[in-house]
């Protein structure tokens, strides 16, 4: 389908500039846009890659207070940061601007007003949380309290970082304001919205019937928000910082960061590209790839197709949105907040110059179908049996044996030389070749560096089936064709894996003397000459007679040292993070209640008991009817549990009663006595046990 397109527009997400670029970021969106963006290069096509820093978010304002600074400077710091490590890791954007940026913020205007006066906006007033203490109207992210799901302290109104639950402020136990404390209160204000209930038939359309061929996770999550019934999306926050609206009557009020951000990628290339920018965006040969997370789906799917559409002007639409899952860390959701991360400013400081191996291991460990893990075993484990043992050995077999033997010289291959081996051989690097460009074609870079390195397997079987140090002192005109070949593959590997590993591939080049040691590693136009994608495959393309350069290895053994200083890290980060949890918990104990004395407490008989049997309560969800055996008698207590236990986890289980209790009719059910159960502020309850068995009826007090 990409071949009736003139020109390739790739985007990828925009990252927030309130911290650095962690691996997360470049496992979901970076690598495999770069990975694209040099593959269609290679190929020759005209693309542009935009990207640049998002700097309207709402977790902008957080770290500007938490730091005592003003948001423009963290994004200012944050911007260079990310910028400057993109570029030294050979993320190759046409441009990385930002959307503080005076044409930004000129575009964004610009889009809102022609809404805004085409009436693509329903204005209406509504509720929103407010903080009465600190003089403000309330983001989501501004509220903070107890998540009502897996009962975590710190869940944001929005979304819940522990269980990764999708959250409301009215949901959340104990909310209150992030900038004051104080428990927030709804107030009136008056907000613009765009109605994207009436773009549902277009989207369903357009989606639905037109884009089949999307990953499943976004044609999935897409369809079911359109089968749910899309509804009015505000496009306007309370907030000092970010896009002005520019009408009258909208004093204090700036652009939702999600209309503000998408636009992002058109200001960035009118940035770029004043004069011709409206190619790239409003033409039917421009191909358009948006590279995102999934969590970013509905507003590349849904929302920002719905603002290009309500703004018409022929603006285009993307052919594909390969959205990729998450990626953990050591078993672990990776949280910014947690510094649960392995952040590339820091990984470019601790391993330098092995860009490629990250690289390598976040394409090879891609979360393009499901969440994946990323562990520093995993990551040793690849660089050594990999890329050292199976890719750098085999180019480093071909070079030593080439200077070893014909000093540097690449040989020529008699007439008629070739026998069925180096045929096989040959017959082999266009299938793979093909099977290389199919998965990238498809967005598949998982499969399609697999197949890179396959290319490298193929060398190395070649090179000990065919046994060339063992022949050239009897036959040297039969070196001269194993070693011809070897290098030609050679060649096929430095094309394959440029994409993927720019700096070693560029390394190779060089050392082949296919191209200039220095050659920059991103390129931002057409590729030309010997190293371009229509060369993949041929066994020409270095000329017999040649000089090589020195051989170089193009990758080095990572050491267990340098894995283990890595993995103590992340311990003294969790463990660090376990003590601060415990801390803020233990600040949340409930108060003390009033005073009674011991005749009060001895009037309660409280004794251990064992659950015999334990069923759910029919009609309700969380109640649970125990049959226990308190020494005593045998009796039925109805208790509120089953959100924390199911009936076959209280089976056999000691417990403790306060058995004296008056019983009381629940559900139709007689319920004689109470079980002791401890709970913390967030309402999660647990068994009060014994620590040893004891007998059924042992009193305590």
């Amino acid at each position: 389908m990409e071949n009736k397109f003139k020109r390739h527009l790739i985007t990828a997400a925009l990252p927030y500039a309130n911290g650095s670029v962690h691996v997360g970021h470049l496992a979901g969106v970076y690598i495999p846009s770069d990975i694209y963006a040099r593959f269609l290069r290679l190929e020759g096509k005209d693309v542009l890659f935009v990207c640049g820093s998002d700097e309207h978010g709402v977790p902008i304002t957080f770290k500007a207070k938490d730091l005592g600074c003003t948001p423009q400077e963290i994004v200012d710091k944050y911007h260079a940061i990310i910028k400057d490590s993109f570029n030294r890791f050979g993320i190759s954007f046409d441009i990385y601007s930002r959307t503080s940026s005076k044409i930004h913020e000129e575009v964004a205007s610009d889009f809102f007003l022609k809404l805004y006066k085409d009436g693509k906006f329903i204005e209406k007033e509504s509720e929103q949380y407010y903080d009465p203490a600190a003089n403000v109207f309330l983001a989501d992210r501004y509220i903070v309290g107890t998540c009502p799901k897996c009962g975590a302290e710190g869940a944001y109104g929005d979304q819940c970082e522990k269980c990764g639950s999708t959250l409301s402020p009215d949901e959340l136990i104990n909310p209150h304001s992030r900038l004051s404390g104080e428990k927030p209160v709804k107030k009136m204000t008056k907000h613009w919205y765009l109605p994207l209930d009436q773009y549902e038939g277009w989207l369903k359309e357009w989606i639905l019937d037109g884009h089949k061929e999307w990953k499943t996770n976004v044609y999935g999550q897409c369809k079911s928000w359109i089968d749910g019934g899309l509804k009015p999306r505000a496009v306007t926050r309370d907030l000092d910082w970010g896009v002005p609206v520019p009408v009258k009557g909208a004093e204090g009020k700036v652009l939702y960061v999600w209309f503000d951000a998408p636009i992002g990628y058109i200001s960035n290339t009118k940035e770029l590209l004043p004069n011709d920018w409206e190619k790239w965006w409003k033409s039917e040969d421009t191909h358009l790839v948006h590279f995102i997370g999934k969590d970013n789906i509905v507003f590349h799917c849904i929302v920002f197709p719905s603002m290009l559409k309500a703004y018409g002007d022929g603006f285009i639409l993307p052919e594909n949105v390969p959205a990729n899952e998450f990626l953990n860390l050591e078993g672990d959701k990776i949280s910014t907040s947690r510094n649960w991360a392995i952040w590339l400013e820091e990984y470019l400081r601790d391993f330098p110059g092995q860009q490629d191996v990250l690289r390598y291991v976040l394409c090879a460990n891609a979360p393009e179908t499901k969440d994946n893990d990323f562990t520093w075993k995993d990551f040793q484990g690849r660089n050594n049996s990999e890329l050292v043992a199976i890719y750098g050995n085999f180019v480093n077999r071909a070079m030593v044996l080439t200077h070893k033997y014909f000093g540097g010289k690449v040989p020529a291959i008699p007439e008629n030389a070739l026998n069925d081996c180096d045929k096989a051989m040959i017959a082999e690097i266009p299938v793979i070749a093909k099977a290389l460009t199919d998965d990238l074609n498809n967005y598949k870079f998982r499969d399609a560096v697999k197949e890179a390195m396959n290319l490298a397997r193929l060398g190395n079987k070649y090179l000990t089936d065919t046994e060339p140090w063992k022949l050239f002192k009897t036959d040297p005109e039969r070196v001269a064709v194993i070693l011809n070949l070897s290098l030609q593959l050679c060649a096929n590997l430095a094309i394959a894996f440029e994409p993927f590993c720019p700096f070693s591939s560029k390394k190779l080049q060089a050392m082949l003397g296919l191209a200039a040691a220095n050659t920059e590693v991103c390129p931002t136009s057409k590729v030309d000459g010997k190293i371009s994608w229509d060369n993949l495959g041929r066994t020409d393309l270095i000329e017999a007679g040649s000089l090589l350069n020195p051989a170089e290895l193009l990758f080095s053994k990572i050491e267990d040292d340098a894995v283990n200083a890595q993995v103590q890290r992340l311990a003294e980060i969790k463990k660090a993070n376990m003590e601060k949890a415990a801390a803020e918990a233990a600040k949340l104990v409930e108060p003390q209640k009033e005073e009674c004395t011991i005749d009060d407490f001895d009037k309660m008989d409280i004794r251990t008991a064992t659950v015999l049997e334990a069923v759910a309560v029919p009609k309700t969800s969380k109640l649970l009817k125990l049959t226990i055996d308190t020494g005593i008698d045998k009796r039925v207590i109805v208790s509120g549990i089953a959100e924390y236990y199911k009936p076959e986890e209280m089976v056999g289980k000691q417990i403790c009663i306060l058995a004296n209790l008056k019983p009381r009719v629940i559900k139709g059910i007689e319920s004689k006595g109470m079980i002791l159960m401890a709970k913390d502020a967030s309402g999660k309850m647990r068994f009060v046990t014994p620590q040893e068995t004891l007998a059924n009826g042992a009193t305590i007090g």
